[in-house]
């Protein structure tokens, strides 16, 4: 599959081929459905928490006797029907993690970037140089490359110009940049558009070719 490779003013300035096994992969949903649900678990705290009967404070004495009021026998105000009781069958903190094979997260992503693919989701860019790490720069770039579409930005490592992409991405509702060892499912659909500077093409066909 050949791409068109454009410099930050928009303009075409040549065509690559993109490689064949992370960008025209078979497609699995059920895989890529899979790596999903693993990082939006993983990225969940499991910090709630509630007080049972044994918990909460107070309670201590017998609201009334065992027999003769007309009521029904109760042992403490704390329990789980009483106004101020504690709770019932109600979470506590716990793990959500989810393990997935290294070669399974892979394949996912692999699909994921196939369906970009295919679907003309990947603007390739000779470098993203802006000098300057101002937020109109970035928004002006990425206007030309990519129009209206929300964007994300893969940088190929943490380079002199890494702080200054940062910089002027922060403030972009519709954009974000990555690291490509920090790709991910959830980045992939989450944005219309994968920018991918030519080095960043090359960092993810090491890492996933």
């Amino acid at each position: 599959m050949k791409a068109d490779v454009f410099n930050i003013d928009g303009q075409k300035v040549k065509q690559v081929e993109l490689p064949a096994a992370i960008f025209e992969a078979a497609v699995n949903v059920d895989l890529m459905y899979q790596a999903y649900q693993r990082q939006m678990a993983n990225a969940r705290l499991g910090t709630h928490s509630t007080k049972t009967r044994g918990e909460v404070s107070g309670g201590g004495r017998k609201p009334w006797k065992q027999k003769g009021t007309g009521r029904a026998r109760q042992g403490s105000t704390r329990a789980v029907q009483w106004v101020g009781g504690g709770r019932a069958h109600t979470p506590k903190p716990r793990s959500y993690y989810q393990r997935m094979p290294k070669k399974m997260r892979q394949a996912a992503l692999r699909s994921a970037l196939s369906v970009k693919a295919a679907e003309a989701g990947v603007v390739l860019v000779e470098d993203v140089a802006l000098g300057e790490g101002k937020t109109r720069l970035m928004s002006e770039a990425l206007q030309r490359l990519v129009g209206q579409a929300s964007a994300l930005v893969v940088l190929p490592e943490k380079d002199a110009n890494y702080d200054t992409v940062m910089q002027s991405a922060a403030n972009l509702d519709g954009a974000k940049v990555l690291l490509a060892g920090y790709l991910n499912i959830r980045d992939l659909f989450s944005y219309d558009k994968l920018v991918l500077p030519i080095k960043a093409l090359d960092a993810l066909t090491a890492q996933l070719g």
